[in-house]
């Protein structure tokens, strides 16, 4: 088949279709004509599966002061100070924004109402019931859809970011200038040329046997973006979300932080008894990596499958009046939560690390954006404070865009590109290598760098992940390209990123925690990775 041009210019691409993305694409759209690529179905990514909410200083009484504090505190001291203070300030306006947008928040009186969550020393959480994220991607979704300015294609692959080595001159710049995309539909892979390309594309939580990421979690743009040459930052600091549901038939079912605020109290389900008293004088409301690390440390300790989280001491219609989302999808399986307990176990929840950027979205190379769960922002630090994630993407999206704007002048048209070369590969004989790798690296991932780690699982998983890309990398260079390749590269690429970062962390900080190294150093400082 050899070359195949097809190549499509706009003036900004935007890759990915979740709470970021969208909000960089409406921003930039007063302004330019921008294509957002999704890799499968438009509303396919993390946004829509958000259960929790918004965290903004919306009560009386509260200070972005207050929320600065608890978002360091949880963060261990590992946050960038103007950052925090950059995101928290916005967050009043990105939650205006929605409302105008016509997200439909439960309000309370002639006040939205707020919720509490884990690590907030006040209440702050706007929300949806118990499906935020649903209600945001459909009303940022409809705006987008509605934008004479916005073309929104689902079922691209990127496959990499097109930089100086595709120009048809070459030119070592550096320079960004797009993405080359798998058609899934056609099986074509196209370039999308762009002025500027803002990277959207999500976490990389399917690196792990138990994530409540959805499926297209596998850090591509963290993974195009260092092949490209971008400084990434903190993969070590991996968030393990402490109640993910426990069933063998549904997979990454999350039981929302927002049960545990509400009076949910964790059991050991062999002695009956409630055990965060012997971890946490917070109980419950501990931070996510000290309650995740507990239910880790029960369940290793007495041999359990899993732990039980109960509300069922409160009355019936407050649970299904909070929870209606989660009430309903537990009685379809046979679990009624108003009654008895939820089985839960510890899941691989959000990406703390990532793609280095600025407080523009700006990363190390020239063009190239970031915003939301791909990036390093300095929001989080060594560990996520709940509902701190939606907000670091409006504001971080707006921020892109309106930085892409200001600076219109400066970017140059891309030049002409190289089509994407097929000459010399064949279509895969052999599916099942990707199968058995994409489940091997989900395996040694969770049983040596998940929630407790040592510094010989660390070097295990290293050891594994050098002789995988030996065998992934041939085989990336005989075959055409199918998504499920795409992906297998690209988590091998973020696996490697993690182990390496761990191995670099001579400490236990926030979610980082390590036997060999219990103590949290007096040293300050991320875990930046150079290309």
């Amino acid at each position: 088949m050899g070359q195949q041009d097809d190549s499509m210019t706009h003036d900004v691409l935007v890759i990915g279709s979740g709470a970021a993305g969208l909000t960089a694409a409406l921003a930039l759209a007063e302004h330019a004509r921008v294509l957002v690529l999704a890799k499968g179905a438009l509303n396919s990514g993390s946004t829509a599966w958000a259960q929790g909410g918004i965290a903004a200083v919306l009560d009386t009484g509260d200070t972005f002061e207050n929320h600065m504090r608890d978002t360091m505190v949880a963060g261990a001291g590992l946050n960038r100070r103007e950052t925090v203070e950059f995101v928290i300030e916005r967050a009043p306006h990105a939650i205006a924004r929605l409302v105008e947008l016509g997200v439909p928040f439960n309000t309370e009186g002639p006040n939205l109402h707020l919720t509490r969550e884990g690590g907030h020393s006040h209440r702050r959480i706007v929300h949806v019931d118990d499906a935020t994220g649903w209600a945001v991607e459909a009303a940022l979704l409809k705006a987008a859809e509605e934008n004479p300015n916005i073309t929104l294609l689902p079922n691209r692959t990127c496959i990499d970011l097109i930089n100086g080595k595709h120009e048809l001159r070459y030119s070592g710049s550096g320079r960004v200038w797009g993405a080359y995309a798998l058609n899934t539909e056609t099986g074509r892979v196209e370039a999308h040329t762009a002025r500027a390309t803002v990277l959207a594309s999500g976490g990389a939580g399917r690196c792990y046997l138990f994530s409540t990421a959805p499926r297209g979690a596998t850090g591509d743009g963290i993974a195009m973006a260092w092949r490209a040459g971008a400084r990434v930052s903190n993969m070590e600091m991996m968030q393990f979300h402490p109640t993910c549901l426990y069933n063998l038939e549904v997979k990454n079912f999350l039981i929302t932080e927002a049960v545990r605020g509400e009076g949910g109290r964790l059991i050991n389900p062999r002695s009956g008894k409630r055990f965060m008293e012997f971890y946490d004088e917070r109980l419950e409301l501990a931070p996510r990596d000290v309650v995740a690390r507990a239910i880790d440390a029960e369940i290793k300790r007495f041999g359990l499958d899993y732990v039980h989280l109960d509300i069922s001491h409160m009355p019936v219609d407050f649970v299904k009046g909070h929870f209606p989302t989660i009430y309903e999808k537990l009685i379809g399986l046979g679990i009624d939560m108003t009654t008895g307990p939820i089985p839960v176990v510890p899941a691989q929840h959000y990406t703390c690390g990532g793609i280095l950027i600025d407080l523009a979205g700006r990363t190390d190379l020239p063009g190239l954006y970031a915003a939301g769960e791909c990036t390093e922002s300095g929001l989080h630090g060594a560990n996520r404070l709940a509902s701190n994630s939606l907000l670091e993407c409006f504001v971080f999206g707006e921020a892109a865009a309106r930085d892409i704007i200001a600076r219109w002048d400066t970017f140059d048209a891309p030049p002409p590109v190289r089509p994407w070369d097929e000459s010399r590969v064949t279509d895969s004989d052999e599916e099942v290598v990707i199968k058995q790798n994409w489940t091997e690296i989900r395996r040694f991932m969770w049983n040596y760098v998940g929630i407790v780690r040592t510094t010989k699982r660390l070097e295990r998983a290293a050891h594994r992940i050098k002789l995988l890309q030996e065998e992934v990398g041939d085989y990336y260079g005989h075959f055409r390209v199918s998504t499920d390749l795409i992906e297998l590269r690209n988590l091998l690429e973020c696996a490697e990123l993690i182990v390496r970062s761990a191995l670099k962390r001579h400490e236990s900080r926030g979610l980082h925690y390590t036997l060999d190294y219990p103590n949290t150093g007096n040293l300050v400082r991320d875990t930046v990775l150079v290309p």
